[in-house]
């Protein structure tokens, strides 16, 4: 009996495996909801098929006496809810691993008496209730009951969850909620399985979201007002989360037939003095080559984000890869200015992308904001946010006659005017153009000239690159180098390894580099870089750019993000030779 007993751990990996159309975001946005709200701390973080339906996917939701924020392969307890979803997760299920699914769906997969199996038949459990389709709710119950969740907890989720549906429908859901909740008693009385997760001490109410809101939170506290898209995968979380909360700020929501159109449409906001955003993924962001060098040749604001997914092509659309930074480095045609930041946690997210707006509008250039697939679907809660520690910055001027919108200057940022905002005209043009803005082919002085000023800017946005955030001491032997979404993986591992001499510098801004970048790297005696792509795609930049080669690399291209487990044995082989 007591073999089944999760009472000595401290962190809860819990596992839901089936098909799409089965409900399992329906679990997991349930569960992560309300065990936040009921004091713990969760994280989840879901991989799916490039399906609507059908297919095997899974959702893991860590539920921790700590702050979590990673995937971990460790699963505790498994639901079934296929029969394919044992294969699925073969690699990970261990003889620790509790299996809870009904026997059809498992018996020929593996040997029930070898593995701690408890079957339930929710099937035959949701057709009384009404429908199969309860059954998820049933899980949904299990679970919270095992944490000992405050059921009037669970029950208001439910009734918001299924208000649009009707009384009877959230009646059923009920019933099924209170049905998986008696199970749990069960289990915990014949087969001892008890949970004593301790709940998180928290001064304020927490916040939960994915990383896709965050970014969308940040641009809203950014000032954007226009955002022009053409969805997909995984950007269009941020699309669909602006558009939601588009009347409470005053935002202009376009989905645009294309990913050109959408570019050309922000461009054109921000002439008019917008502050624009476009949201795409790798292959989208290719055709946005031509808009991104017309924003670099008429000096026009604009942040794009990019959530990466793996290539080539299509590649595996539902899947994580760090595999597009050489591409937003260096798409476009002809040299200008830009700025690549790359978020590694959902705080990092909310600042970095108000951030972008400011230094898009300050320098007048395009500022790209890097995340992906694991980053954009990945849930944790998350202290509130200090709003009173952002403002957002206006670098517009009023124009007098005899404007002129590329004027030569000193650091070669010109007054930027907007049509409409005083006297002046406000000439672009997408060819080399004098400081007033008329097309022009004087090679040997205007042409020259205008190419300058524009690089010119560049000295002045290395003077505002954001920091790498050095965890750890200084006086550190090993350094681990890291940048984006690998940040809450590669922190746990090395809080797991606790060797005292090993630090963590993680960038996110990874485009210019900060000045100091080569500096940290010479003090270690040995440097590790971990990336989710195959050719080291940041270990080359750097090279490029410091003269510095990294030659110990974790890397990561099959689809999925970094594991906590994976990375604690792989640092350790290379630090341990």
């Amino acid at each position: 009996m007591s073999s089944f007993s999760l009472e000595d751990k401290e962190d809860i990996s819990i596992v839901l495996c089936g098909a799409a159309g089965q409900g399992i975001q329906t679990v997991e946005q349930f569960l992560t909801h309300v065990l936040q709200e009921d004091g713990y701390n969760v994280a989840a973080t879901k991989e799916y098929m490039s399906r609507v339906r059908g297919g095997t996917n899974s959702t893991e939701i860590r539920i921790s006496s700590n702050r979590v924020s990673a995937f971990v392969d460790r699963i505790d307890i498994f639901i079934a809810l296929n029969k394919t979803a044992i294969a699925r997760q073969r690699k990970r299920i261990t003889k620790d691993t509790i299996i809870i699914s009904e026997s059809e769906l498992i018996k020929d997969e593996i040997d029930i008496s070898k593995h701690k199996v408890i079957e339930i038949p929710w099937t035959d459990m949701a057709q009384e209730i009404g429908s199969k389709v309860y059954s998820n709710t049933i899980a949904a119950g299990l679970i919270a009951e095992l944490f000992q969740l405050d059921k009037e907890i669970g029950k208001k989720y439910l009734r918001n969850r299924f208000a649009s549906k009707g009384e009877e429908i959230i009646q059923k859901n009920f019933e099924a909620f209170n049905k998986g909740c008696e199970i749990a008693d069960t289990l915990i009385k014949e087969k001892g399985l008890k949970i004593a997760i301790k709940k998180a001490s928290k001064k304020d109410k927490e916040l939960l979201y994915n990383g896709a809101s965050a970014v969308g939170m940040g641009a809203i506290a950014g000032g954007c007002n226009f955002i022009c898209s053409y969805p997909m995968s995984p950007s269009t979380g941020v699309l669909v989360f602006l558009a939601k909360h588009a009347h409470d700020f005053d935002i202009l929501v376009e989905q645009a037939e294309d990913e050109i159109a959408a570019i050309n449409a922000g461009l054109g906001a921000a002439y008019a003095g917008a502050r624009a955003m476009v949201t795409t993924s790798g292959g989208g962001f290719a055709l946005m080559g031509e808009g991104l060098s017309l924003s670099g040749i008429t000096e026009t604001p604009i942040v794009i984000h990019v959530a990466q997914r793996p290539g080539p092509g299509t590649g595996l659309p539902t899947r994580t890869e760090q595999g597009d930074l050489e591409l937003v480095l260096y798409s476009g045609h002809g040299d200008f200015p830009r700025i690549i930041l790359a978020p590694g946690s959902l705080q990092d997210a909310f600042y970095i992308t108000q951030k972008a707006f400011n230094l898009a509008d300050k320098f007048q250039v395009p500022v790209i904001i890097l995340t992906d697939q694991y980053f954009m679907d990945l849930y944790y809660n998350i202290p509130p946010l200090h709003i009173s520690k952002i403002s957002i910055e206006k670098h517009i001027t009023k124009t007098e006659k005899g404007y002129k919108r590329y004027k030569y200057t000193e650091n070669g940022i010109s007054p930027r005017g907007i049509p409409g905002y005083g006297e002046g005209l406000v000439r672009a043009d997408s060819d080399e153009h004098t400081e007033d803005g008329f097309i022009t082919e004087d090679l040997d002085v205007t042409r020259v000239k205008m190419v300058e000023k524009r690089l010119k800017k560049f000295e002045e946005v290395k003077k505002s690159v954001i920091p790498p955030d050095l965890l750890g001491t200084d006086k550190y032997k090993t350094l681990i180098i890291g940048w984006g979404s690998t940040f809450t993986a590669i922190k746990e591992a090395l809080d797991i390894i606790d060797y005292k001499e090993i630090s963590f510098l993680h960038f996110k801004q990874v485009y210019p580099l900060h000045q100091k970048t080569k500096e940290l790297l010479e003090k270690a005696e040995r440097v590790i870089i971990i990336e989710n792509n195959v050719t080291s795609q940041f270990g080359k930049l750097i090279k490029l750019y410091t003269g510095f080669e990294i030659e110990n690399k974790i890397l990561k291209f099959n689809g999925m993000p970094f594991s906590v487990e994976e990375l604690v044995e792989k640092i350790k082989k290379i630090v341990e030779v």
